[in-house]
């Protein structure tokens, strides 16, 4: 995992961060949180594919650097088991703790801050070039080849096992109508055209064999 922490490590000190050892050392905690054995879709392979969208479609953010700060951080703190916007929440704390130890400038901090809560319902103005980056980015998955969609699918099934199946469906789908009900799923023009009909295809198959 050398070559993830020198994405880290690039991303923060090209964002300002002063303090090169403890940039180190809060990649090496991110990256043990997101090895965490109770994942199954939320891991490396997940932080990595986002941060491939970023990296492809940097030049649509005014600042690319946060963007990639904020992927580490988004999911850096999950517990299938939390309620609400809690994980993002945690995750936004998180990043607050270990970019502000590793000499990130407060204003930075805060906007890596927010773009980590936006990831709670991707919902984002139409302006903000960073946070449609690094939501599009988050929901690459869903515009997926089916299989891989799929895979996606009973991978997150996975993460929930703790949940009776009939509460199961109920709240899984609340999250895929959300999803279907965002006034643009995608926000960056070429993601937008490529990415929207595949994941609603993806997205209306889930639900319908979400329906008893």
């Amino acid at each position: 995992m050398t070559g993830l922490i020198e994405r880290w490590r690039t991303a923060a000190l090209a964002a300002g961060a002063a303090d090169p050892a403890s940039v180190d050392a809060a990649g090496a905690e991110l990256l043990e949180r997101w090895r965490e054995p109770h994942r199954h879709y939320h891991t490396v392979a997940h932080l990595v594919a986002v941060l491939d969208v970023i990296d492809r479609y940097a030049s649509t953010a005014p600042r690319p650097d946060l963007v990639r700060l904020a992927a580490w951080c988004h999911d850096a703190v999950y517990d299938p088991r939390a309620s609400g916007d809690r994980n993002e929440r945690d995750s936004a704390a998180l990043a607050d703790a270990l970019l502000t130890r590793s000499g990130l400038p407060a204003v930075e901090v805060a906007e890596v801050n927010r773009l980590v809560l936006l990831t709670a319902g991707h919902v984002v103005d139409p302006a903000d070039g960073d946070g449609a980056l690094l939501c599009d980015a988050d929901l690459a998955v869903l515009a997926a080849p089916p299989p891989e969609y799929d895979r996606y699918a009973a991978a997150i099934r996975q993460e929930y096992a703790h949940v009776p199946e009939p509460d199961y469906r109920t709240g899984r789908t609340r999250v895929l109508t959300a999803l279907l009900a965002l006034p643009t799923l995608y926000r960056i023009p070429t993601l937008a055209a490529h990415w929207t009909h595949p994941a609603h295809e993806n997205l209306t198959r889930e639900l319908t064999h979400l329906t008893p």
